[in-house]
């Protein structure tokens, strides 16, 4: 009897030992979210937002190259920002930020690396109400001053 008890308590051992030494499962990222909490991440929708420019004199422009380090979205209550950074400092105009979440936003835009304009900002909605007949939110920005 003590001979079998000992048998299946090391085999049971062994068996831990390898499945321990084998198993990667600390390699994988484990998701904790419930599924309660999936559906509604795959329910939440998001936007494209269309950059562009109102000029000093009031005039909009989706073209042309400026002078814009980036254009940049951040929500007024996670602060969570969205930006389309160009590393050469200009940016052709319409730019796009994908994958913006609906709420209320702060638009603006960062000086280039001329420093040549100085730009405003807005705060507007992204919602589906503000979709365009071209299918994004057009945002434009104001410049404030140029040189």
């Amino acid at each position: 009897m003590k001979n079998t008890t000992f048998k299946t308590l090391l085999l049971f051992i062994s068996i831990a030992t390898i499945t321990g030494c084998t198993s990667d499962d600390d390699l994988i990222v484990q998701d904790t979210k419930t599924s309660t909490e999936k559906k509604e991440l795959s329910k939440t929708k998001t936007y494209t937002i269309r950059y562009g420019l109102i000029s000093q004199s009031g005039i909009k422009t989706l073209s042309g190259s400026y002078d814009v380090g980036s254009f940049v979205a951040t929500n007024t209550i996670s602060g969570d920002s969205f930006e389309t950074y160009a590393g050469s400092g200009f940016q052709a105009l319409p730019q796009y930020s994908e994958g913006i979440p609906a709420g209320t936003y702060i638009f603006t835009a960062m000086q280039g690396q001329g420093g040549w304009v100085g730009y405003g900002s807005v705060t507007g909605m992204v919602s589906e109400d503000q979709v365009d007949d071209d299918g994004y939110i057009t945002i434009y920005i104001p410049i404030v001053w140029e040189e």
